[in-house]
């Protein structure tokens, strides 16, 4: 039966199917989000991660053209190909489901499959032709899932992690010059939720800022094992099916495409058996959320009231707060803030039960917990410039509060 104009055919080792006629994905990807989906959560969804795939291809182009393992014209055509993925295009191509098992494949042959169509058609190729440039001969030469995906990954997960780090550097920022402004109120400090004596306001605050900024330090340090990459190393870590050519120039080049310094996994074998390098990430992360959790906890306090709670704090109004009660002013964006926590835990949770599921020569989970972690550095970067954007930077005292609470002790 011919196809109509709205769908194309293809065909694989399984059979042929039919596809839309539009579509840069092609059969490979279609098995697999036929086989392998169950979430909502897909690879256009994490645009840090396509980037970096798409970097991570260019990477490879290149130094296979270097190599001599392909043309020099298909190599650039998969460049400008990448090229446009790195800068956001071409999104809604990516179908897959990040949690998708396999190790991968899915994710990695939906990429193949659309720079090799986006490269054909610079060419002057029809989409689904994959000539002359091909998924697996050409987008794919020399290189595997487990180290294409594995490299991408700790790219991904550093470009989020930086911009959580950019969050927290605004927020500490914010806190800080909040703790000198409040140094000069005085207020009831507690203890076990008990009269204590009393204390400056701004020193709970610069208490919070001290917090956040040890988990800030702890996440900077959680991303130097991610300066190095598996690139070269393909299925096993042993750079089996790579040529020597290639696998010497592959890393510096997407060092230079990065612009940073990145160096070569001295045991890429043992990276792709083993996920502890993001796990320690995601504990890093959990610790930015817990000491959010602890400040936005605090906040709720501080501003429970008016008459039956503390009431030392005024927060920004943003909203109503309630439907029932008119007026009724509630601390909604600390309240935020704690449920990006819980959320935060709870993906660290999936981070550490793929790192317990790794087994023998490839660990196949290392792309879920990938996955829960740029969920968890995307929603702790959102959730604390929200905090420090609608509240904190607008919190104020009740100085006459404060000043009735300090005079009990």
């Amino acid at each position: 039966m011919a196809s109509s104009p709205s769908v194309r055919r293809e065909r694989d080792a399984l059979g042929e199917l039919e596809l839309p006629a539009d579509a840069l994905w092609g059969i490979h990807t279609a098995r697999a989000l036929a086989n392998l989906s169950f979430s909502r959560r897909r690879l256009g969804d994490a645009p840090a991660y396509v980037a970096a795939l798409a970097r991570v291809k260019r990477a490879a182009a290149r130094a296979n053209a270097r190599a001599g393992v392909i043309e020099p014209r298909l190599a650039e055509a998969i460049e400008r190909a990448a090229l446009e993925l790195e800068q956001g295009g071409h999104a809604r191509h990516f179908p897959v489901d990040l949690l998708g098992g396999g190790g991968s494949i899915g994710v990695h042959m939906n990429v193949n499959e659309v720079l090799a169509n986006l490269a054909n058609e610079t060419l002057g190729a029809r989409r689904g032709e994959y000539a002359p440039v091909r998924p697996l001969e050409h987008v794919s030469a020399s290189q595997s899932t487990a180290d294409v995906c594995h490299s991408a990954a700790r790219l991904a997960v550093r470009a989020l992690a930086l911009r959580l780090d950019e969050a927290l550097d605004r927020a500490l920022a914010g806190l800080d010059a909040k703790a000198a402004e409040l140094d000069g109120t005085t207020t009831l400090a507690r203890t076990c939720l008990r009269d204590a004596l009393p204390a400056s306001m701004g020193l709970l605050v610069r208490g919070w800022a001290r917090g956040l900024e040890r988990a800030r330090a702890a996440l900077a340090e959680s991303l130097a094992p991610l300066h190095a990459v598996s690139l070269g190393g393909t299925v096993i870590g042993t750079g089996a099916g790579a040529p020597d050519a290639y696998r010497a120039c592959v890393v510096p080049i997407l060092a230079e495409l990065e612009g940073r310094p990145l160096a070569r996994l001295e045991n890429p074998s043992d990276a792709l058996q083993s996920g502890d390098d993001l796990a320690g990430v995601s504990r890093a992360a959990v610790a930015v959320a817990n000491a959010l959790r602890k400040l936005a906890s605090d906040l709720r306090l501080l501003f429970s009231g008016p008459e039956g709670g503390f009431g030392e704090l005024e927060l920004p109004h943003v909203q109503a707060g309630s439907s029932f009660f008119a007026g009724k002013q509630n601390p909604v964006v600390p309240e935020t803030a704690i449920a990006c926590a819980l959320q935060v835990v709870g993906l660290d949770r999936s981070v550490q039960g793929a790192l317990e599921r790794a087994e023998l020569h490839l660990h196949v989970y290392d792309g879920v917990a990938a996955a829960n972690l740029f969920e968890a550095l995307e929603l702790l970067a959102n959730a604390v410039a929200l905090l420090d954007a609608r509240c904190l930077r607008g919190l104020r005292p009740n100085t006459e509060r404060c000043r009735e609470l300090a005079q009990l002790r």
